[in-house]
């Protein structure tokens, strides 16, 4: 069995924080939950929407630059030239922190909820909430 394609989406949606706990919601649109409080939030924004649909990607095999015609993440595609299907992933934000043991910055991706970090320079663990 081949490993599925995927290819990570160049725009994302607004980053925005639950209106009932202040942490950040998932990157999505439509219905959401918080990963901190488990509010239900709806999050629609036309934008990203249209921008979505009028994306453009190359295909992993053939590198043939496809318009995705689709306003939902992730989206299922198949290249016409040469029938490669791959998936269209959600973009997700990534941020720089700066470690408290050291200072030195650190690149992660930004995903809501609370994360233990180990830094690679110094070894100190702390905790980061979105």
């Amino acid at each position: 069995m081949s490993e599925e394609l995927t290819v990570e989406s160049r725009i994302a949606p607004p980053a925005l924080s639950c209106p009932k706990c202040d942490g950040l919601l998932p990157n999505e649109l439509g219905e959401v939950r918080c990963t901190l409080c488990q509010a239900r939030v709806r999050i629609e924004h036309d934008v990203t929407r249209k921008k979505w649909a009028e994306e453009k990607v190359g295909c992993p095999e053939c590198e043939k630059v496809l318009v995705v015609g689709v306003k939902k993440r992730p989206a299922h595609l198949k290249c016409a030239s040469c029938s490669c299907q791959f998936t269209l992933i959600p973009k997700i934000a990534r941020v720089e922190i700066s470690c408290p043991g050291c200072a030195r910055q650190l690149r992660m991706k930004r995903r809501p909820g609370e994360r233990e970090i180990d830094c690679p320079a110094c070894d100190t663990s702390f905790k980061v909430t979105f």
